[in-house]
């Protein structure tokens, strides 16, 4: 299958190979995310969870254990770390090998998961906010998810050449502390409005072309459900369209709520790239 732009990631020493599309599946640890249904945060829903996401070819595991839908209850660094560490101690027991990501804006959450637990990636939804967050990744060699995410919406005359020219900045600033492994998240539903999101959606080929991985995360967002007057709950058709066509636009992960669709897509997509060979 050709693809524009084929990247590897370094994980503990192992290429993972973005030729094809991978699936990074969603475990909140959490009891108040924005999509009900993914709320796991009793230790037996977390374990069927993860055996769910393993069985149905999930690449990457993400755990959050803080909410970042915007009525979210604030969580301190404690009972966030208390949450993402019981997540990262059932990955690792049931699936020891599979690349660990964990969503976080805190670099003393993100340095404990990685000391304790060897987590492989670190997402962070604010885009390094936190001070200590660069030099944290930059110490312990992981890959970083870096997101764009305004503080505050303060609209866009450009909103693609905006996001591209305030993502190009810390990546120079991660590039200069010799941080290597970096996946770019355009930011959907941070600090964007409806149509924002959607133009900016429809430029993911730029975004491509700034020769870094792009993860996208639309999983039964706002910009699904309310275009199509729905709930999260029953956007999910509209989040494996959406899912197709940033494929299609040059996306290398898809991060999801449901593994067994993002799969399936992929597959689907691979073939049709294939076939036209």
């Amino acid at each position: 299958m050709e693809r524009g732009y084929t990247y590897t990631l370094n994980i503990k020493g192992h290429l993972m190979d973005l030729g094809v599309p991978k699936v990074m599946g969603i475990l909140n640890v959490t009891p108040d995310s924005f999509f009900a249904e993914s709320r796991t945060y009793q230790e037996e829903s977390i374990r069927l969870r993860v055996r769910q996401m393993i069985e149905e070819g999930v690449d990457i595991i993400d755990i959050g254990g803080f909410s970042t839908r915007p009525t979210h209850n604030e969580v301190s660094e404690e009972e966030e770390l208390g949450r993402v560490e019981l997540g990262c101690k059932i990955v690792r027991e049931i699936a020891p090998e599979i690349p660990l990501s964990i969503d976080t804006f805190r670099s003393s959450v993100a340095k404990e998961a990685i000391n304790r637990w060897e987590v492989d990636i670190i997402n962070d939804v604010t885009g390094g906010n936190d001070p200590d967050m660069f030099k944290l990744i930059a110490q312990q060699k992981v890959i970083y998810v870096l997101t764009h995410n305004r503080i505050e919406n303060r609209g866009y005359r450009d909103v693609t050449a905006e996001v591209i020219t305030e993502l190009s900045k810390k990546i120079n600033e991660l590039h200069r502390l010799g941080v290597t492994d970096v996946i770019v998240d355009p930011g959907f539903g941070f600090a964007k409005t409806l149509e924002e999101n959607f133009r900016l959606f429809d430029s993911i080929d730029e975004i491509a072309k700034m020769d870094l991985p792009v993860l996208i995360g639309i999983s039964r967002k706002s910009m699904i459900y309310k275009t199509l007057e729905c709930s999260p709950a029953d956007s999910l058709a509209g989040t494996i369209a959406l899912d197709a066509m940033a494929l299609e636009k040059g996306a290398n992960i898809l991060r999801v709520h449901d593994v067994k669709p993002a799969v399936e897509t992929i597959m689907l997509y691979k073939k049709l790239k294939e076939s036209s060979l």
